[in-house]
C-alpha cells in the first residue's frame, strides 16, 4: 500500500501535543520553528537597511535577514544573508538578540556586524540599500517589529561590555 505521509492529526505515544502521524508508518512530523538570521550592519556609524523587493512587507525597510540554511552556522548564515539582501561583506560580532515570533513559529537571531567596507547595492530581494545616520532611519517605514527591537537592542549595548556566546561547540561530543 502506497501512503503519501502523516494522514492523522493525533497526540503520539510519550508526546504531549497534537501532530501529524502516519497510520501505516507511525512516522511523526514535527512542525518546528523556523530560524531566521540576521545583522544590524555598520560602517562609520551608519547603520545598513534594505527596502524590500518582496511580499509580506514589499517596499518597507529592514535589516539584512532571512532563513538559517541548512549545514551553515548562525553566524555565517547571518553574513551570507547580509551579502544575498545588501552585497555587504561584513564581520559578525555579538549577538544583539533573540526574538520569538510565536503567531509565525519564527526565532529570529540578530548579530552586530562591522562592514569591511562601504560598498553595497540592492540584491535580488531588495529594491535598494541604504547607509542611515540613527536619526535618518526611517522609523515609520521599518518593515517587522523585530527591526525596531533589533536597532534599539544595538543602540543600547553601546559602550557596554558585552560577552559574546560561543558559536561552536567543541570539536568533539566530549572535548571539554
Amino acid at each position: 500500500m502506497l501512503v503519501a505521509g502523516p494522514n492523522k492529526k493525533r497526540v503520539p505515544e510519550g508526546d504531549d501535543r497534537s501532530r501529524l502521524v502516519c497510520d501505516e508508518c507511525g512516522f511523526v512530523n514535527y512542525i518546528n520553528p523556523k530560524i531566521i538570521v540576521g545583522t544590524v550592519s555598520v560602517h562609520h556609524n551608519k547603520f545598513l537597511l534594505v527596502k524590500r523587493d518582496i511580499e509580506p512587507r514589499k517596499g518597507y525597510w529592514t535589516i539584512p535577514a532571512g532563513f538559517l540554511e541548512l549545514g551553515e552556522t548562525v553566524a555565517e548564515g547571518a553574513v551570507r544573508e547580509t551579502w544575498e539582501e545588501a552585497r555587504a561583506k561584513v564581520t559578525v560580532g555579538s549577538l544583539i538578540g533573540i526574538y520569538n515570533i510565536l503567531h509565525i513559529s519564527q526565532v529570529y537571531m540578530v548579530f552586530r556586524a562591522v562592514m569591511q567596507n562601504s560598498f553595497h547595492e540592492a540584491g535580488p530581494e531588495s529594491q535598494q540599500s541604504k547607509l542611515f545616520l540613527w536619526d535618518e532611519i526611517p522609523w515609520e517605514h521599518l518593515a517587522f517589529p523585530s527591526v525596531l527591537w533589533a536597532l534599539n537592542n544595538y543602540k543600547q549595548m553601546l559602550g557596554k561590555e558585552i560577552v559574546a556566546p560561543k558559536f561552536e561547540p567543541p570539536n568533539s561530543y566530549w572535548d571539554k
